[in-house]
């Protein structure tokens, strides 16, 4: 376990998550917003949670959000691009289709938060989000994340290009 309140519990992804990530990640319907146009092979995918998945050597940490209830991993959630020095990081969250709507990114985000802002002492966080991305969009605004940005047909999809909206969120207990 890492952190957790009363519904879910946020902990670091471990080698047995490596069929529920190597689903998610080959899943094309949401290479869109991870960047990503290849598959991964399920070795790519294990070597990772085995020797990558380290927020400081490697900038990035996946950590995996299971409910407390039903004991089942409902998404991920992803500390990135974390810069020591300048005290900022990006983070992303997925959570799995047959389990949004349910509140499960918005604990997890609250829960990060708090470690980001508590812990690893950050000053500020952001989040990159498409702007056809409604839903994920209102959902950072409702966290407090402030619309700082936006990157013009930053994204191809099979409709054209679509916005970039760059979200952040400054460490409001440190800087007053």
């Amino acid at each position: 376990m890492f952190t957790k309140n009363e519904n879910i519990t946020l902990r670091v992804a471990e080698p047995y998550d490596a069929d529920v990530i190597f689903r998610w990640e080959n899943d094309m319907e949401i290479w869109r917003v991870s960047d990503t146009i290849v598959p991964f092979s399920k070795h790519q995918i294990e070597q990772f949670l085995l020797n990558n998945n380290d927020l400081v050597s490697e900038k990035q940490l996946r950590m995996m959000i299971d409910d407390n209830l039903s004991g089942d991993t409902v998404g991920c959630i992803d500390i990135y691009d974390y810069d020591e020095f300048n005290e900022r990081a990006g983070i992303g969250i997925m959570i799995d289709k047959d389990h949004r709507g349910k509140g499960y990114a918005k604990q997890a985000i609250t829960l990060l938060l708090d470690y980001c802002f508590n812990t690893l002492l950050l000053n500020q966080l952001y989040a990159l989000v498409m702007a056809s991305s409604t839903e994920s969009m209102l959902l950072f605004e409702s966290l407090g994340f402030e619309r700082c940005g936006v990157r013009k047909q930053w994204c191809k999809t099979a409709s054209g290009f679509v916005d970039q909206v760059e979200y952040q969120y400054i460490n409001k207990r440190r800087n007053g």
